[in-house]
């Protein structure tokens, strides 16, 4: 198998068509045609299924696509290192969720002091999102809570800090005077995790108080259109206080302090556990950790 046929079916499965391969890599059709055809040979297996319209991975493609991306992308790490070593740029790819992200200045801040050339790419999203891309290598590490998600012997995750849940509204709600959750149970919700997720906020915080989950609540996976509609309307949401108290979010959106207690949850770093950081990504990681262990001790 040559490092040529994988950067040509994934070109292929990128581009979505033998064509499009060939422009984007600068080399004929056949030659891609060539390429594939070979390494379908040597794998005994079909990887790309040709339509009217291109070409798409089968099931035996889609399996060897998630490994042979991580093949490039180890290949990158390993040429980013050497040119390190002959003080050339490098790079990282990092992820952060929204409740997370308020560490993020300070870590750059930091890095950039002994890597001010380096090229660095910040990924937000939730942890679903987030940790897929760890998998297969597209992001060096993500930092985001500890997802609910089965073991995964691919992956380590190290713990940061603790951040707590608060519920938050929009300053002048209706209901800012209210200081048990039973007062705000028949009002409006916004969730970021389906309600049905285990060990979600509203689990965990209505119902040790004997309170069903609020029957009004809208799932809705964007960060920023969560926040706007808590801003905007009577909805109520939970949030991290850390990040209501760091953000200008505090300037729109006010803390409700209810007498129960709130759940918490561990923010930490997901990173591949058989693949180890490069020199760049590890000093980002570095940084990132520094800055954590400011925004614990500043509880």
């Amino acid at each position: 198998m040559r490092l040529s046929q994988i950067r040509d079916f994934l070109a292929v499965v990128e581009s979505g068509g033998i064509r499009a391969a060939a422009r984007k890599l600068g080399v004929s059709q056949p030659a891609i045609t060539r390429s594939v055809r070979r390494l379908e040979t040597e794998l005994h297996a079909r990887l790309l299924q040709r339509t009217p319209t291109g070409a798409v991975p089968t099931q035996s493609g889609r399996a060897f696509l998630a490994r042979a991306r991580a093949a490039q992308t180890e290949l990158r790490k390993a040429e980013e290192e050497v040119d390190q070593l002959g003080q050339r740029v490098g790079s990282v790819a990092f992820g952060v969720s929204p409740t997370s992200a308020m560490m993020v200045p300070e870590a750059v801040a930091r890095f950039r002091q002994q890597f001010p050339q380096a090229r660095v790419r910040i990924a937000e999203g939730l942890p679903n999102l987030l940790i897929p891309q760890v998998r297969d290598e597209t992001l060096d590490f993500a930092i985001c809570r500890r997802a609910i998600v089965k073991p995964d012997s691919g992956l380590a995750f190290r713990p940061l800090f603790r951040n707590d849940f608060v519920v938050v509204a929009r300053k002048g709600h209706p209901l800012e005077k209210a200081r048990s959750l039973a007062q705000l149970a028949e009002a409006s919700w916004i969730s970021l995790l389906p309600l049905d997720a285990p060990g979600g906020p509203f689990d965990r915080a209505f119902s040790p108080v004997g309170l069903s989950i609020p029957q009004q609540v809208i799932q809705c996976e964007s960060y920023n259109t969560a926040i706007g509609l808590i801003a905007k309307t009577d909805m109520l949401g939970f949030l991290s206080r850390q990040l209501l108290a760091e953000s200008i979010l505090g300037d729109f959106l006010q803390e409700i302090p209810v007498d129960e207690s709130l759940p918490s949850f561990i923010v930490g770093m997901f990173t591949r556990s058989d693949t180890p950081l490069t020199q760049v990504a590890g000093a980002m990681a570095k940084a990132v950790t520094a800055a954590a262990r400011a925004l614990a001790r500043s509880d």
